[in-house]
Formats: structure tokens, sequence, C-alpha cells
């Protein structure tokens, strides 16, 4: 009841002018972003981050939210119209949402994904709403020795969900782990690693370092393959049917129900459960012959699945810190270089914000609903934009960006630096996810461990000693084989159906 009466005040204070503002232009600008061929959610937070450190942090976390699931979206637009998926939780949308568009049914198609994801988001938001602070609150009897195994697990679950080889996810977290150790002592407040150099005393900006490694990275990778805007069908009739919304409204159901309960579970992504929807709908379908020839179904339960999941995802992110997806561990940066804390003391300490951040994510799904239904056209056009043009926006806004934030050229050099790590590690094929999360866990990690060590005079058994510290590492092995199981399993679909490995997220 408690969680009702917050989210009514935070109601109240997202629909001021000014908030409402915020979160249409985060909407807007994600969806923009997320239809652009090869950007995906992750480039889109990365590309916008720098945009969102000139608000205060409330207002920042709104426009951040609204860029998340905007893009979320907005990763459907081309996988229906262009049969391109940008992310591989956006393959199953392919399967049917392309030979729709190829029948004159684009719009039908893109209208049922913009339902489906409205519809997703709303009860992914009441499950946040009723389990996040019920979690966090439980998670305050945390000690250090607590937030060390979870840690470890975060690390864990997104080393599993890279698409890569463990070795190599490993070897890149251990990377980000070094790079975290730059500048002051967590514990000393002593400047460390420096090498005399007084740039270095502050450490590495995060911004401009996910900057570097997602936004200039993409940059490069593009002008090297001469990305061209792949033709794409028109689209005919805007609004789906009522005999679409009749066959869409369980699909829809299933898919939201499905997404989110295995969403708020560590090491369950987005692709999993949108291919374990699209699966389903397919066996309790009366007419499975039609997958893969352009059934409704096969496009508003994997949609809606893909974006419950993305939802449900914020409870383990809010309430425990533990980012369920590579755009989740971008906004975990995000909201530490706000100065937040995700975990239980986030909702301690600042609920209101945090309130306020939720409510406005009701707000910005009625947003995206009710712009991107009469919009779809427009973002249709958008696909048609040559990444020639595209290439030095984003590389201008990346630069103008990583100065910003601390009005330094040495950030602009870091994030070049990294753009060129980053472009390196995605053509030999090593995760950049591990680094970027480590980098920014590093510091809690080193703490809680040295806390720990405190406490026990040095006895490392004291992370199997203590009651919740031993739950948390057993449940975990259990959630990760279960993970492990589903990932290996949805690999050999993305194969099956597109012929290539994709990067999983």
């Amino acid at each position: 009841m408690e969680s009702i009466v917050y989210l009514l005040n935070g109601l109240s204070e997202v629909i001021t002018p000014s908030n409402l503002l915020i979160v249409l232009i985060g909407s807007l600008l994600g969806t923009l972003v997320g239809v652009l061929p090869g950007l995906g959610p992750t480039s889109a937070i990365a590309v916008l981050l720098p945009v969102t450190t000139m608000l205060d942090p409330a207002q920042g976390l709104m426009m951040m939210a609204g860029i998340y699931y905007g893009s979320m979206y907005g990763g459907s637009t081309t996988a229906i119209l262009m049969n391109i998926p940008g992310e591989s939780s956006s393959v199953p949308a392919t399967l049917d949402g392309y030979p729709l568009a190829k029948e004159g049914r684009a719009g039908a198609a893109l209208g049922i994904a913009a339902i489906g994801s409205f519809v997703a988001g709303i009860i992914g938001l009441i499950g946040l709403v009723l389990f996040a602070p019920i979690l966090a609150d439980q998670a305050l009897k945390f000690g250090p020795p607590e937030y060390f195994t979870l840690m470890l697990i975060a690390l864990l679950v997104l080393f599993n969900l890279t698409g890569f080889s463990f070795k190599k996810s490993f070897i890149m977290g251990l990377f980000g782990f070094l790079f975290s150790l730059v500048g002051i002592g967590v514990t000393t407040g002593m400047p460390r690693f420096d090498y005399g150099f007084s740039f270095l005393t502050g450490g590495f900006e995060m911004i401009s370092m996910i900057i570097g490694l997602f936004a200039i990275s993409e940059v490069l990778k593009g002008l090297e393959e001469k990305r061209s805007t792949k033709k794409h069908v028109k689209i005919k009739g805007v609004f789906p049917t009522k005999k679409d919304i009749n066959a869409s409204k369980y699909p829809i159901i299933r898919g939201s129900l499905l997404g989110f309960s295995l969403g708020i579970l560590p090491g369950i992504s987005a692709t999993i459960t949108s291919f374990l929807s699209y699966d389903l709908e397919k066996k309790v379908s009366k007419h499975p012959e039609k997958f893969g020839k352009g059934a409704i179904e096969g496009v508003a339960g994997p949609e809606s699945a893909n974006n419950a999941t993305s939802s449900g995802g914020f409870i383990p992110l809010l309430s425990l810190g533990i980012p369920a997806s590579p755009p989740l561990a971008v906004l975990l940066a995000a909201l530490m270089i706000y100065g937040l804390t995700p975990g239980p003391i986030l909702f301690e300490q600042n609920s209101e914000m945090v309130w306020l951040v939720i409510a406005s994510m009701f707000i910005g799904n009625v947003i995206l609903l009710v712009l991107n239904l009469p919009l779809v056209g427009l973002w249709a056009k958008l696909t048609e934009v040559p990444f020639g043009i595209l290439a030095p926006i984003i590389l201008l806004i990346s630069i103008l960006g990583a100065y910003s934030v601390r009005n330094s050229m040495f950030d602009v050099v870091v994030a070049i630096i990294f753009g060129v790590f980053g472009y390196v590690f995605n053509k030999y094929q090593w995760p950049i996810i591990p680094f970027v999360l480590c980098s920014v866990l590093g510091p809690k990690i080193e703490s809680s461990f040295l806390q720990s060590m405190e406490m026990s005079s040095g006895n490392l058994l004291i992370f199997i000693q203590r009651p919740i510290s031993l739950t948390i590492l057993l449940v975990a092995v259990v959630f990760l084989i279960f993970s492990i199981f589903l990932m290996k399993r949805t690999k050999n679909r993305i194969m099956q159906e597109t012929g290539e490995q994709m990067e999983f997220s």
C-alpha cells in the first residue's frame, strides 16, 4: 500500500509541464535512435547519455528511462520493415514481421508491436511497483559479504549472456577492473596508478569510456562495412484491424506474463524470453503452419515478452544493483554517474527520486503508444537515411558529449581511444559489456571485499558461513545453470533463423 502512495506522489510530479517534456523527449529520442539500422538500445543509451548529464539527476534518469524503452520499441521497426534485427532479441520479430511487411501489412505488424510493447510495459511496471520495494527491504539486511556475492553474481550473469567464450569475458572483466583502480583509492583516499600524470588522478571518466566503446566504435564499424540502407517495403495501413487485435490479445498477455516472470530472474535475457514466447505461440496456435509466413501472433507474443523482460529487469537493477542485460549494465553506469547506488539503499535514501522515475515510465509508455502508431510512416522513412549522413552526426554528438562532462580534452581523447578499442574488440569478437560492468562495479567489489576481510580477520570462509550470503550463492548457481541451458538453446535458434551468430543481449 505504501508503494501505491509513493507512486501516486510520483505521478503528480511527472505531470508537470517540464517533466512531461523530458519524458516526451526521452521517448522520442530513444525511438529515433532505435529505428536507425545498427543502433540498438545499448548504443542509443551510450550516444544520448551526455545529453542527460545537463539535467538534474531526477530528470536525467527520467530521460534515460524514456530512451531505453523507446529504443526497445524502435528496434522492432528495422526488424519488421527491413529484416534487420539490430539486437538478438529482435530476431523473432523478423520471422513473421517481415513476411507481413512483404504482404503490404507492415503497418499492422508495427501497430501490434506498439500495442504489445505498451501492454507488456505496463504489466512489467506494475510488477516493479509491487516487488522491487519488497526485495529492496529484505536486502537491507545485507552486509559487505552479501554485497560482494551479489556483485559476483551480476558479473557471472553478464559473462554468460555476452555470446562469447567465458575465457574472453573473464579477461575483459579483469581489464575493466584494472582500469577502475586508476585514480583515488577507495579505502586509502590516495592517488594510485597515475604514474605522476595529474589528469589520471581523477581516473577515467565513465561517460567517455561508454561513448567510445559503444558510439564511436559503432561509427568505425559502420564505415568499415560501408553500410547502406536496405530497401524496405512500403507501409499500407498504419493501424491493425479488429481481426489482428483479436488474434493478438492472448499472445500479448501470454508474452507479457512470460517475459516479466522470467525477466526478474538473474541471467534470463530478452532474447531468451522472446524466443520462448514465439515457440509457445506456435505450440498453442490452431494454425502453426502460418508461423514464418506472416502470422500476426508471431509478432505480438515475442515483442510483448521482449518489452516485459526489459521492464522486469529494472527490479533486480534498482533493488539489488544487478543488471540483467547489456543496456541495463550501461544504465547501471548512468545511475552511478549521477551519484546514485542501485540497491536497497536507493529506495531508502532516494525514494522520492526512484518513485518519480518509475511513475515517469508509466507516462512514457502511454506517450509511446499515442505517438508511435501515427508516426510509423516517419520512423520507416528514417530507416532510409544513409549511414554516411548518420556517422558524422553521431561522431559530433559523441565528441561534444565527452567534452561537456568535465570540459576536458583528455576525456575526448579517452573517448576516441576507447572507440578504437571498441571497434577492435567487436571485430575480433571480444565482449565489451564485462569490461564496462567491472569498471563500474570495481570500486564496490573492492570495498565490500576489504570490509568483509576486516570483519573475518582475513578468513575467506565468511562468504559461505553467513546464511544469506550462502543462500545467494546457491540460488545463483541454480539460476546460472538454468540460464546457460536456455542461452545455448536460444543461440541455436538464432543460428537456424538467421544463419549467423548474434551478440546476446
